[in-house]
């Protein structure tokens, strides 16, 4: 069974920086491609940064390029998002996945509850 933990978020002034982890277990997290998405109230959940298996290759919507880096460690099966100058429309539920193409964070397949991120004016 494949399972998980996203965590990391919390309530930050802007400005503000957050580290999210997502621990996986029960799939070969080395090989799969994943990625960050997040999703406000009252709006579609969206990519955000997604990384390939070997780190290699990462996306990132334009919202949050040179504000977020993604990375990934494939001894731990979890995966990271250093979000840095965080804005109050960063502010939405996180969730980690895997994804069938780096580029564009294709094809989603979600496992976690996701981790809240708050980010007060």
């Amino acid at each position: 069974q494949v399972q998980a933990v996203e965590s990391g978020g919390g309530l930050v002034q802007a400005g503000g920086s957050l580290r999210l982890s997502c621990t996986t277990s029960g799939l070969t997290f080395a090989y799969i491609t994943m990625g960050w998405f997040r999703q406000a109230p009252g709006k579609e959940r969206e990519g955000v940064s997604c990384i390939s298996s070997s780190g290699v290759s990462t996306y990132y919507a334009d919202s949050v390029k040179g504000r977020f880096t993604i990375s990934r460690d494939n001894a731990k099966n979890t995966l990271y998002l250093q979000m840095n100058s965080l804005k109050p429309e960063d502010t939405a539920m996180y969730y980690c996945a895997a994804v069938a193409s780096t580029a564009g964070c294709l094809r989603p397949t979600y496992w976690g509850q996701g981790t809240q991120v708050t980010v007060s004016s």
